[in-house]
């Protein structure tokens, strides 16, 4: 049987802590270490940071869901702003300046929660330029995203609305531009698209919450961040099957044990059937439960039935250069 560690720390690098999941791999040890490379992911050409690497509930030491696009030292995209990500923030070096946008891929706490704090952060940068933040559109139980900004800092119903010029047209704040993204439409909606930078959004199923992955490319690279999503998320598979992504970032939340709740998450099985669908060069392990990760050997075996590509679990602060 292959051996991994239950728990990976800060990895430095691809080819650092790869887990090659084949059934001829030899046993795998990985140190569990923080590196400095880790903290200095802003040097690197391109890369991609996760910040917070946890779910939605307190029980380790992992902020919640975050990830930072990092290109040419300057910090991009924010993709997700769970709890905690304000610390990680601070810890990677992160300029809200740099932003060129904010994407959300669902209204759930642990991917969410956080921006308010960030946003609060903003007020501070001495931005001039305005900012863009798209996320998913709303239904009868969950607000779009721009309901949802409204809430937080809006003129006249907003809990901060001493925030609300990011969202009127006032000098004191950078005008935020909030695109809400259809996610009853099929197929790829193209977000950003200036330079050596292409965003598009997918919608995808979380159950009854609207949700996104979104796709980011630059230059020849390509990162897809898969969002939470279940099984029935059958057109992300078919848009992007044989896409050849450097990266494939989705969720290590559920096991193969009955009464996972699929609805909301691919299963491992899943997840290794849609990696290897995608062809994806590498596969991140991120936004982690404890049923997961103390499930961690079956979960990875159950991936590696279909992919057998390396697959890297990633912690706060992790590096992934490309």
């Amino acid at each position: 049987m292959i051996k991994y560690p239950s728990r990976v720390s800060q990895f430095s690098g691809l080819l650092a802590a790869s887990l090659f999941l084949s059934a001829c791999s030899p046993e795998i040890t990985v140190e569990t270490k923080n590196t400095d490379s880790d903290i200095a992911c802003k040097d690197k050409a391109l890369a991609i940071q996760v910040l917070g690497s946890g779910g939605p509930i307190a029980d380790d030491h992992r902020a919640g869901a975050s990830n930072i696009l990092w290109m040419d030292g300057k910090a991009k995209l924010l993709i997700d702003a769970g709890g905690g990500t304000f610390v990680r923030y601070g810890q990677a070096g992160v300029d809200f300046k740099e932003h060129d946008a904010i994407l959300l891929t669902h209204l759930h706490g642990d991917h969410a929660g956080g921006l308010l704090a960030l946003l609060n952060n903003g007020g501070f940068s001495k931005r001039t330029q305005g900012l863009t933040i798209a996320g998913p559109d709303g239904n009868d139980l969950f607000p779009s995203t721009s309901a949802y900004l409204d809430s937080l800092i809006g003129k006249e119903n907003g809990a901060l609305r001493y925030l609300h010029p990011y969202l009127n047209d006032n000098q004191a704040l950078p005008r935020l531009t909030v695109k809400d993204i259809d996610t009853r439409q099929p197929g790829l909606q193209n977000i950003w698209n200036e330079k050596q930078l292409k965003v598009d959004a997918i919608a995808v199923h979380h159950l009854d919450v609207p949700a996104l992955a979104y796709v980011i490319q630059s230059g020849d690279k390509t990162v897809i961040f898969a969002g939470d999503q279940s099984f029935l998320s059958e057109d992300f598979v078919t848009q992007l099957a044989d896409s050849k992504p450097d990266l494939l970032i989705m969720h290590n939340a559920i096991t193969m044990d009955d009464g996972q709740p699929r609805g909301l998450h691919r299963d491992p099985k899943s997840i290794g059937e849609t990696a290897a669908a995608i062809d994806a060069q590498t596969l991140v392990l991120t936004h982690h439960m404890q049923r997961a990760v103390q499930a961690q050997d079956a979960v990875n075996e159950a991936i590696a039935e279909t992919y057998n590509g390396p697959v890297l679990l990633a912690d706060d602060l992790s590096c992934f250069p490309l």
